[in-house]
């Protein structure tokens, strides 16, 4: 039950992986579905988990991970318990740009069970940008794909100039405008 780092293992050639962190695997799983359908330049990797840690006995198996999105369902108090459990088994240089929490379920506020400070909080202590999202359409799950695989790209290194850092700061200052 080992710490997720992200520089302990060197990046696969033309390839990047993400980590979807989240208790609705159905919404996962279209959401890795609609990543695979966008058209890229590298080869892309997904894994799927409900909570961290992951199992220690596939860390040889395991490719280095680029990145990592919480899936937090607004609906659902026991989803945002278990990504903040699981915030304490990543290593702090995640949160140098590799991390984001994707909130679905926004286009439902009346059916709404999480306080909605508390997960702008989240993204606040962690220094992660936070993206609302309603998986459940089609066409916004395109576009949160798109938008997770431009941030995949730049998490990898293959943007030049950008850093993982930068562009989270940038998206970060971008939120409150």
């Amino acid at each position: 039950m080992a710490v997720l780092r992200p520089f302990d293992k060197l990046p696969d050639l033309n390839s990047a992986t993400i980590l979807l962190v989240g208790t609705e695997s159905g919404v996962q799983r279209q959401l890795a579905e609609a990543l695979l359908r966008e058209k890229k330049d590298f080869c892309i990797n997904i894994h799927l988990a409900s909570s961290l840690p992951l199992p220690s006995e596939r860390d040889h198996l395991r490719p280095r991970i680029d990145m990592i999105a919480f899936v937090i369902d607004i609906k659902s108090k026991r989803s945002l318990k278990t990504v903040q459990a699981s915030l304490a088994y990543v290593d702090v240089r995640f949160f140098l740009g590799k991390v984001c929490f994707l909130v679905t379920g926004v286009g439902r506020v009346k059916s709404c069970s999480i306080d909605m400070n508390a997960i702008s909080k989240l993204g606040d202590v962690y220094c992660s940008p936070v993206i609302y999202c309603e998986l459940e359409l089609e066409r916004i799950r395109v576009a949160t794909a798109q938008r997770l695989l431009r941030i995949l790209q730049i998490c990898s290194g293959r943007v030049a100039g950008v850093t993982p850092l930068y562009f989270s700061l940038l998206m970060r200052s971008n939120a409150g405008d």
